[in-house]
């Protein structure tokens, strides 16, 4: 499914996201401040009716028949009709003793209908409620009046108006949805800005990868937040390690040309010469296998990665023993006699075709230059594994030593017998980290010194 803007945009989808929830987030808000409004406003009414029963309290006289209150009472809507403000006074048999002028126009089915007993008639019990058909607010409150030793209960009812709650109810309302829309809109604004300066560390760095694309830069150097800085770090490693092996390819082609070039040059050389035609096709499948060597050496250098992974433990000892009895049966005509002195626990931690390849280059260069004696012996060494291939050999000149253990030593400046599996060695070994060294053994020979990760299982 293809994402067109803003769903493509991290930034265009949490503005998506911000206009559609933070609406329905104001609406609840103001739904829950109109509510908690109109509650105040009709505990408000509750208050003020309570009041007036207090009032009309007061204020009432009782004769044998009627209710008497004065004409001025306390509050002058009580004598002005329709003024929203209505009291009644009942007997304990719904029987009305007294209603206000302002009642006047009100129905008497309305008058009747104020009458009910708030409970089967408990003394000082109120009750507040909202006639919403009729659009008023009604508070009615029992009481027993004694005379001349005789008690009657009287029901007092003060109805008001809801237009004056409404009205503010509705002001309200105008003015909550004006501030709400505003607070909306500046909560928007405000989440957009937010939002491009939060994305701002990964437009920089959208930027710094197009640097490095043009070739203007090799590194991202710039500083970014620590939930960024990982990600930069590992592009920086990546582009370093494609970098490094961009330079591999190259100089294993320059290098692949190079060595190339002497057995080409002998083949030719061999043709003009008019050679018999078997020296001839001894020549051309010397330089033939030479070749092949020298490809499968470069191709192993081009892919082979710096650095190595965390791997199991292998065991050192069993590899040494199978790489000397394959050497045994192929040099079975030198007679030569070979000692391994390996601990059973010794361990190589790394690759087992990386430890195969190190040690099958040097163990066939000591078999293939010494005389009669091979040497191999390994221990733990500064928590490190080191191994001694010594043999009786013609050695290796101090000069040289330098010089064949140069990281991707060009063929032509390797000593003889000391060649292009040396260097395979060489290169593998770098890669761990370790170290080749060259001396003088005592067997007279070459003594070449490996130390790779490892140690003991």
């Amino acid at each position: 499914m293809t994402a067109n803007w803003p769903f493509r945009s991290i930034q265009g989808r949490l503005l998506v996201a911000s206009a559609l929830v933070l609406p329905v987030v104001m609406l609840l808000a103001g739904l829950a401040l109109k509510n908690a409004y109109h509650n105040s406003l009709e505990v408000s009414v509750n208050e003020r009716l309570q009041l007036q029963v207090y009032l009309l309290l007061g204020s009432i006289e009782l004769d044998d028949e009627a209710a008497m209150l004065p004409e001025a009472l306390q509050e002058p809507r009580y004598a002005q009709i329709g003024s929203g403000l209505y009291g009644m006074v009942h007997d304990g048999r719904g029987n009305l003793l007294w209603r206000s002028a302002s009642s006047r126009l009100l129905p008497n089915e309305q008058i009747q209908a104020s009458f009910q007993p708030v409970t089967l008639f408990v003394a000082g019990a109120s009750v507040f409620d909202h006639l919403d058909d009729v659009g008023l607010y009604r508070y009615r409150f029992s009481v027993v009046w004694e005379q001349n030793g005789e008690e009657k209960p009287l029901h007092f009812t003060v109805m008001e108006s809801d237009l004056t709650v409404k009205n503010s109810l509705m002001a309200y309302s105008h003015q909550l949805m004006f501030w709400l829309s505003a607070v909306l809109g500046v909560a928007l604004l405000a989440q957009l800005l937010i939002m491009r300066w939060g994305v701002q560390p990964l437009t920089g760095l959208a930027r710094d990868l197009k640097e490095i694309e043009q070739g203007d830069a090799t590194q991202l150097s710039g500083v970014y937040p620590s939930e960024v800085q990982p990600v930069t770090d590992n592009l920086n490693r990546l582009i370093t390690s494609e970098r490094q092996q961009r330079e591999r390819y190259r100089n294993t082609l320059g290098d692949l040309a190079h060595s190339l070039k002497t057995p080409l040059a002998v083949m030719r050389g061999a043709a003009e010469e008019g050679l018999a035609l078997n020296e001839y096709h001894a020549v051309v499948n010397e330089q033939v296998g030479r070749m092949d060597q020298i490809v499968q050496y470069q191709l192993s250098r081009a892919v082979k990665s710096q650095g190595q992974t965390l791997a199991k433990a292998v065991p050192v000892k069993p590899v040494i023993e199978r790489m000397l009895g394959a050497l045994q049966k192929v040099y079975r005509d030198k007679g030569v006699q070979a000692q391994a002195q390996i601990p059973d626990g010794l361990a190589f931690s790394g690759d087992e075709r990386d430890l195969m390849e190190v040690l099958g280059n040097l163990l066939e260069n000591a078999y293939k230059y010494g005389r009669q004696q091979v040497d191999v012996r390994g221990e733990v060494k500064n928590g490190s594994m080191s191994l001694t291939i010594a043999d009786d050999g013609p050695g290796v000149s101090p000069e040289a030593r330098q010089v064949i253990l140069e990281r991707g030593a060009r063929l032509d400046t390797s000593i003889q017998g000391q060649g292009i599996g040396l260097s395979v060695a060489v290169d593998i070994i770098s890669s761990y980290d370790g170290r080749l060294e060259v001396a003088e053994s005592e067997l007279g020979g070459a003594l070449f010194c490996v130390t790779l990760p490892g140690g003991s299982l």
